[in-house]
């Protein structure tokens, strides 16, 4: 099997290294890609969001099967244009990415559904706004309604830094504070079956102690020692089938990576969001764990015979994914910081993301999110342990990264008021 994988960040590179690990595959291609996908992959130059020019690429190439990575080229229509050229795409279509692309249409496909989410209000004036602000109370949660990179979403005590962000959005979606942790919960589907895969923690915000502003993520780890044990189950049972039986309804079936971002509530599981793509940086630590052959996998999603699969299988340990990112992120960058990475290992090894070779052939950084490591181990402390030796291998004097990834995991301090008893 020959698969193309469309997108040129850390998560793309953690995707096209998995699939190319699958024995049934026998080609790797990745549009654009990076230096580190060149290293094991073809990297082929592409406009990412024009859903011609990549089912051409993908006709050219003889690719059986096109595994879409970022949002924006579903929410253009790649995998639609993909499909019609007669080539099986893991990715949702252009309608069923609506469930990213828009924060109001995945709140009224949620109520639609039944499934249990924050209370919202759609606003598209400062007076609307302000309302609802009133009516949640602080924290305040704004989100973007469009598609912002990760960054679209915040949350302060602060009524006019609320203000400012709803004022730098079209349309906003302002809702009341979710208390609990977070989890990262990805389902694989063909739109009639459903397979959850471990779940997540990531971090979003910049700094140690999550302190300063959300970023597209700085770290993740995986699997969650602390989270129940049917958490799986009851995510497929109350969130992700009866999403996909809505989305049937609709006609629009979301094919697939749903992304369900959840969190534990006191009174009991609560959809924070939904993606229509695996989510960066957890797929770094996600692909480092699974031990189904991924090519196999999202072929048999793109073309609707994931029931045939049976269950995912896992390896028996744990992932630490640390995010190595360019002075200034989540600002303005600082680009063309020289990179010497070491050796990868059986225990760690670096993703790249950002990266570039500058007209010598070094590599440099050219984003705001670099690097990506993954460390493995037994545990949690024996793969921060990997992650964090690894990272501080990587020269790189104009790039940051936090220090307290899945620290307070390893270290068994997570506050979680939900039980499993919860309904």
């Amino acid at each position: 099997m020959s698969v193309l994988v469309i997108g040129s960040g850390g998560r793309e590179h953690a995707l096209a290294r998995a699939i190319a690990a699958d024995p049934s595959v026998s080609a790797v291609h990745v549009a654009p890609g990076n230096p580190g996908t060149a290293s094991f992959a073809t990297n082929h130059p592409v406009s990412i969001t024009d859903p011609d020019a990549v089912a051409a690429l993908a006709s050219q190439l003889g690719a059986d099967l096109v595994v879409v990575g970022p949002e924006a080229p579903l929410v253009a229509g790649v995998a639609d244009a993909v499909r019609k050229a007669g080539i099986a795409c893991f990715g949702a279509s252009q309608q069923a990415a609506k469930l990213e692309g828009s924060k109001v249409f995945a709140k009224e496909v949620m109520a639609a559904a039944g499934v249990p989410t924050a209370q919202s209000r759609y606003c598209t004036t400062p007076e609307e706004v302000e309302a609802a602000l009133e009516e949640f109370g602080a924290p305040h949660v704004v989100k973007d309604d469009g598609l912002a990179a990760g960054k679209g979403v915040v949350v302060t005590d602060d009524e006019q830094e609320a203000l400012e962000h709803a004022a730098g959005c079209q349309a906003v979606v302002v809702e009341e504070y979710l208390k609990g942790p977070e989890v990262s919960l990805f389902v694989i589907t063909d739109g009639e079956t459903a397979l959850a895969m471990q779940p997540a923690q990531d971090f979003k915000r910049v700094g140690d102690e999550d302190e300063g502003p959300n970023t597209g993520g700085m770290g993740a780890y995986s699997p969650l020692p602390w989270a129940p044990k049917d958490l799986q189950q009851r995510v497929l049972d109350e969130v992700a089938l009866p999403t996909l039986a809505e989305m049937r309804r609709r006609g629009t079936p979301f094919t697939g990576l749903l992304y369900c971002g959840l969190a534990l509530t006191d009174k009991g599981i609560r959809v924070i969001e939904f993606n229509a793509r695996f989510g960066d940086p957890e797929t770094q630590a996600l692909m480092a764990l699974v031990d189904s052959p991924m090519g196999e996998v999202l072929y048999r999603a793109a073309t609707g015979t994931l029931a045939e699969l049976g269950e995912l299988r896992w390896r028996d340990e744990y992932a630490v994914t640390v995010v190595l990112a360019a002075d200034g992120y989540p600002g303005e960058p600082e680009k063309g910081g020289r990179i010497e990475l070491p050796e990868d290992t059986e225990d760690a090894w670096t993703i790249q993301a950002g990266t570039a070779l500058d007209a010598k052939g070094n590599l440099v950084a050219d984003g705001g999110r670099v690097l990506a490591v993954v460390g493995r181990g037994k545990d949690l402390r024996t793969a921060r342990g990997a992650a964090y030796t690894h990272a501080g291998a990587i020269d790189f004097p104009t790039g940051f990264h936090r220090y307290d990834i899945a620290e307070k995991a390893a270290v068994e301090q997570i506050e979680n008021s939900y039980s499993e008893e919860q309904q």
